[in-house]
Formats: C-alpha cells, structure tokens, sequence
C-alpha cells in the first residue's frame, strides 16, 4: 500500500457529512467542463466522467442537468480556474484549488484566512513541487479479475499505483496521462465508477494534536469559502484517520 492509497483513506473520512459541500464543488466542475467542451456527453469526455461521479456521490439528477444547462445560459458568468498556495502555522505547506467568477474577491479572502489563522499566502507556483498531481479513476471490479494482470496492462496507458477497496479498483496516474487513461478503460470496456485530481504530498510533517487543531481550524475555514473546490497540504494525518 503506497502513499496514495494512506492519503486517500484519510481524505475518504474527511468526506463524510459533507454532501453538500461535494454537490457544489461538482456542480461547478460539470458547468465548467460543459462550458469547455459542450454539453453532450458523448462527445464530452471530462463531462462524461464528471457525470458518472455525480451519480456515484447521489448528486440529484436535476442539479447536474442544471448545472450542464448553466454553462450554455446567456446569463452565465465565466468561472475561472485559479490556485493559491501558502503555508499554515508550523510550516505546513497548503494549496487550495478555486472556481471563481471574481477572483479579487477570492485572493483576498484567501490572503485573509492564511493571515487570521497565523499564516501567509505566497506566490503561485512557489509550492508546486511539494506535491504530486495526481489523477484518481475508481473502476467497477469485475469477476476473476487479476489485479498483477491489471497492472501490467495499464501500466503503459500511465497508471503507476493501483489498489482494491470493496467493489473498486482504484487508478492512480500523473495527472497529464487524465485523458490517456480514461480512453483507454473506457474502450477497454472497464466501467468507470468515478475519478477526480489530487495532489499527493511527497512528504508529510508530524504536529502535535494542539498544532493540528490550530491548523484544521484554517484548513476548515478555506474549505468553507464558495470559491474554494480543495484543499491540499503536507500535515501527517493523525491515528484517528489512519
């Protein structure tokens, strides 16, 4: 089990009682891929996976059509795609990934948590390398299926981690093989249950539980801005998530 897989775990508990939150982060992912792609699925492969993950967070029909007819309204207001990067109290490094129509607004409120929680935004870019962007595709797993035979077969399409949990296999793979990946499982004939992107820390920072409490308390308070799609950074998850 490599450090994608201890990562993901953690983040899968993070997830719990947080739909909504999830519904609006995909709601925006799905109008920005249908604004750049068009609104078919079929012809639209970041809107066709978008899709299928909705379906696997339960995300009401009628929000994802609404939100795929939102990119094609004459009243639509361009999101933009923006990252901001910093580091937390006790250098943990932090990248928070944003969907904004105003992106004056959301720099400065950004900037405003990092300050108010005993941080400091720096420069885009400036924290990049810490961490390895991923791409995550969860597929159906079928019967008798060898997971050696698995690895073997994708690995020349850019899959370098692969791992079983429950009724999935789980892909990971640099996020610039996305698209390679996903045509080659879905003319493959592998069903796609989901798949998003992640930045993977390539090391983590121990802290102690009065530290962590400090810097969740910044983490909690990004996530809960409207602009803001994920948050990633560098801290050692506890034993509570391990």
């Amino acid at each position: 089990m490599g450090r994608a897989f201890e990562y993901r775990k953690a983040r899968k508990m993070k997830r719990w009682g947080n739909m909504a939150r999830v519904f609006t982060k995909l709601g925006k992912e799905i109008t920005i891929a249908a604004k750049e792609g068009g609104p078919d699925i079929e012809t639209n492969p970041r809107l066709r996976i978008l899709v299928q993950t909705a379906k696997k967070e339960n995300m009401p029909k009628e929000n994802v059509e609404r939100a795929i007819k939102k990119a094609t309204s004459k009243d639509y207001t361009d999101y933009k795609e923006m990252n901001y990067e910093g580091y937390g109290p006790y250098g943990i490094a932090i990248f928070v990934e944003t969907a904004t129509d105003n992106t004056t607004r959301t720099v400065a409120n950004v900037r405003s948590y990092f300050n108010k929680h005993g941080g400091s935004l720096g420069t885009t870019g400036s924290l990049e390398f810490l961490f390895q962007h991923k791409c995550v595709f969860h597929i159906v797993k079928q019967e008798a299926m060898d997971m050696e035979s698995l690895e073997l077969e994708l690995i020349d399409y850019g899959v370098d981690e692969i791992e079983e949990d429950e009724n999935e296999i789980i892909l990971y793979g640099d996020f610039a093989e996305n698209s390679n990946i996903q045509k080659y499982l879905e003319e493959a004939g592998y069903e796609i249950a989901s798949a998003e992107f992640v930045r993977i820390p390539n090391d983590t920072k121990e802290v102690t539980p009065e530290q962590r409490e400090q810097i969740e308390k910044l983490i909690e308070r990004i996530e809960e801005d409207e602009d803001v799609q994920n948050v990633f950074h560098n801290m050692k998850e506890g034993d509570e998530e391990e």
